[in-house]
């Protein structure tokens, strides 16, 4: 009993050590949370977006690849805009941005064993913020000067479409895998505990962490640079993250248009 009690205790840790190096919980998170309806996919509950602010958001349609270099290695990242469009994105909108380059990687947790290291709060670019003050920043969109936020998306494995705004848990979904499962090198958004708060601060799983499937959004995996994503340490940076393939199938809101972060 006391081991499987330590156990469950370390799975409570481990998540909320991802959910507390989130975006900050806030109103606009609130307000940007998508209202949705549900349909049946192949025996699935899936749930269905009717809210019009999805559709302000950038997405992937199909895949893309990304290229993070850190240590001046090359860490290469496949984005999976298939099977998460939004959340797939709005992560390579932001590399595209240029919104990476320099960042630090403020969390890494490796003890008591594997978990993941975690960057991308844009106040890492300010050398007068100490890395342990990092964790509650998010993209700051410079057309409307409010933070950026997008739905929690999980894709159930065999469904037509992901489920938005909701874990499975919520969804009613416990005993259903997702498609995208956070298996070693997985990279997923962090969030804070409202569903919806996901920005720009990302992970990458450095073991297979099935406890988190349902919980957040992965949208991507390390193809390439596992060894190298091994080594990273708190305070390193991402000297430049890049996409090398794939930023034809980004489509932006038509009333968008790239800026500098």
């Amino acid at each position: 009993m006391q081991v499987i009690v330590r156990r469950w205790l370390l799975v409570v840790v481990m998540i909320i050590a991802v959910s507390v190096g989130a975006c900050s919980t806030s109103n606009e998170a609130s307000q940007n949370r998508t209202d949705s309806s549900t349909a049946t996919t192949n025996g699935t509950a899936v749930a269905q977006v009717t809210n019009p602010q999805i559709n302000n958001l950038p997405k992937l349609e199909g895949k893309a690849t990304v290229v993070l270099t850190v240590k001046d290695s090359p860490i290469t990242i496949e984005v999976d805009g298939t099977n998460a469009p939004i959340t797939a994105g709005n992560f390579v909108d932001l590399v595209d941005r240029g919104f990476y380059d320099d960042l630090v990687f403020h969390r890494v947790v490796r003890e008591p064993q594997p978990f993941v290291v975690q960057g991308g709060d844009p106040q890492g670019k300010d050398p007068n913020v100490p890395v342990e003050r990092l964790g509650t920043g998010s993209f700051i969109d410079p057309k409307t000067e409010q933070p950026r936020y997008i739905p929690l998306e999980i894709k159930p494995k065999d469904a037509q479409d992901p489920i938005y705004s909701k874990t499975f848990e919520q969804a009613g979904m416990i005993s259903v895998d997702p498609q995208l499962r956070h298996t070693r090198g997985a990279v997923a958004m962090a969030r804070s505990s409202m569903p919806d708060s996901a920005s720009s601060q990302f992970y990458i799983a450095l073991a297979d962490l099935p406890f988190l499937d349902g919980n957040y959004a992965v949208f991507g995996y390390v193809k390439n640079g596992m060894d190298v994503v091994e080594t990273i340490q708190v305070g390193d940076r991402i000297e430049s993250a890049e996409v090398t393939q794939g930023l034809e199938n980004l489509k932006r809101p038509e009333s968008e248009t790239k800026e500098s972060p």
